[in-house]
């Protein structure tokens, strides 16, 4: 089987296949991405002061014991947003978004993801 990770000197390792994918009517809207990472920018609806969403990531590549570590990669307000994975599925994953800012904030932002393979025995 051939490896799913690249390394070269100085550089990072991790899976060599990604994409991305935007949520197409809400900050709740299931987005699908069969890759085992990339970007997911989500829609600019506006999420309250303290408020958060959960959305679904729909990827045939997860496994219900894998790890997934996801991050605010860019556009937005930098700091004003925490972010979760809150379930794993064979198939998909959740991710849930609060807004810290204190206000509400319309903002499409770009969120990172890598998946990590996982093993119960």
């Amino acid at each position: 089987m051939p490896s799913k990770f690249e390394v070269t000197a100085g550089k990072a390792a991790g899976p060599t296949t990604g994409g991305t994918v935007t949520q197409a009517t809400n900050k709740s809207t299931a987005v699908t991405l069969n890759t085992e990472s990339g970007q997911i920018t989500m829609n600019n609806a506006a999420l309250a002061d303290a408020a958060e969403v959960t959305f679904q990531v729909n990827n045939d590549r997860v496994a219900a014991t894998d790890v997934v570590v996801v991050n605010h990669g860019s556009a937005g307000t930098a700091g004003a947003y925490w972010l979760v994975v809150s379930a794993i599925a064979a198939g998909s994953f959740k991710v849930t978004v609060g807004n810290l800012s204190g206000g509400s904030l319309s903002q499409a932002i770009v969120l990172n993801f890598v998946l990590l393979k996982g093993a119960s025995s």
